[in-house]
């Protein structure tokens, strides 16, 4: 299809959204390149952010923009081409997330530089979602989201906590400075140990680089709080009897986790190529048929709109502290992480996506108080 042709199809299709090339909203988009249009048709997913870290495309409002088309739906009203069939059929196949391939996102996404990391989160270094119900600031929120896991999980002084996929450290140190618990954190990310061992010093803390299929040992409490995004449709079950083999009787298993609305076996092809490589984002159904018959579901909370507040703050950050990231990082990267959190930011505001936090006991066993105020 010619340019011409390509770009009458494309903005008809925005036109859906209240979205196209020349107007004056802020979610409206300027293209600088023409080929952008026929290069979206061939590859939707991958071709938007792409093309936009190629400087093709600018949009003043990306994060308004992606939500406008995600609530309209319009990757699904331009048709997939054999390359992203593959890449559905690929995931099929294959356990993206098995042995080796299991410390992949970490090496690509998670050991990026701690500098990078510093500078964009909030000061307690937790890269997941925060509470935003009583909070006005990202330091605050994710205060609050460490306080209400600690208090859906019932953790009371002496405990000892399994915190799978730990990152830095954040709900360890909390768990431990504030509630007296010893916690064993693992992670697939190098710097994510380095820098969590640091910050956790002098606490009864251990942070491993490991998979959470290698651990063994008898727990209190399983906590994991952004693992499940990186497990993998073909492992969910896997992880369930993971946490229910180092769980004690009469323990709590929690999982706080982004999710989806249908389920799927494979995530966003430039996410997948650019961000979080062999990721994939459960639905409830997923999750549920995962659990059955190890677990029961005491407690679903989902705060998704929080999410979105969360990346923007994440947003500002980085935008702020990109004066002494741009030398290291180079101007391709600042617009592929922007693209990253302003459409995760929409992903959410559109409810594409979701937040779960999810609060699990074995079968027979008294049921927990589950406080989400």
């Amino acid at each position: 299809m010619d340019t011409k042709r390509s770009r009458d199809v494309v903005l008809a299709i925005m036109k859906l959204a209240g979205i196209t090339d020349k107007g004056e909203n802020p979610w409206d988009i300027r293209v600088h390149n023409p080929d952008f249009y026929p290069r979206l048709l061939q590859h939707p997913a991958l071709a938007l952010g792409e093309s936009y870290m190629d400087e093709w495309w600018d949009c003043e409002a990306l994060d308004e923009f992606v939500h406008r088309a995600l609530q309209a739906d319009l990757e699904e009203k331009i048709w997939k081409s054999l390359r992203l069939k593959w890449h559905l059929a690929k995931a099929r196949l294959l356990n993206l997330q098995k042995g080796e391939r299991a410390f992949t996102v970490g090496r690509e996404h998670y050991d990026l530089g701690n500098d990078l990391y510093q500078a964009m989160l909030d000061r307690r270094m937790l890269y997941t979602c925060a509470y935003w119900k009583d909070a006005c600031d990202l330091d605050a929120a994710q205060e609050a989201k460490l306080e209400l896991v600690c208090r859906k999980i019932g953790l009371a002084p002496g405990m000892k906590v399994l915190d799978l996929g730990c990152g830095f450290g954040a709900f360890a140190r909390y768990a431990a400075e504030k509630y007296n618990a010893s916690v064993f954190g693992v992670t697939v990310s190098e710097k994510q140990v380095a820098l969590g061992a640091k910050l956790c010093k002098g606490l009864p803390v251990q942070i491993k680089l490991m998979d959470y299929r290698e651990v063994t040992g008898s727990f209190d409490r399983v906590v994991s709080i952004g693992i499940m995004e990186h497990v993998g449709y073909k492992n969910y079950r896997t992880y369930m009897e993971k946490a229910d083999e180092t769980l004690k009787d009469g323990g709590v298993c929690f999982v706080h986790t982004i999710g989806r609305n249908d389920s799927a076996t494979t995530c966003n092809a430039w996410t997948h190529k650019y961000i979080f490589p062999n990721s994939n984002l459960p639905s409830v159904a997923q999750l549920g048929r995962a659990m059955e018959g190890l677990f029961v579901l005491e407690d679903l909370h989902n705060f998704g709109p929080d999410y979105d507040r969360t990346c923007m703050a994440w947003y500002e950050n980085f935008e702020k502290a990109w004066p002494d990231l741009k030398d290291k990082y180079g101007e391709r990267f600042r617009r592929m992480w922007r693209f990253y959190l302003l459409s995760s930011a929409g992903a959410f505001r559109a409810r594409h996506n979701q937040l779960w936090q999810m609060v699990m006991t074995r079968p027979g066993a008294s049921q927990p108080e589950c406080r989400i105020s």
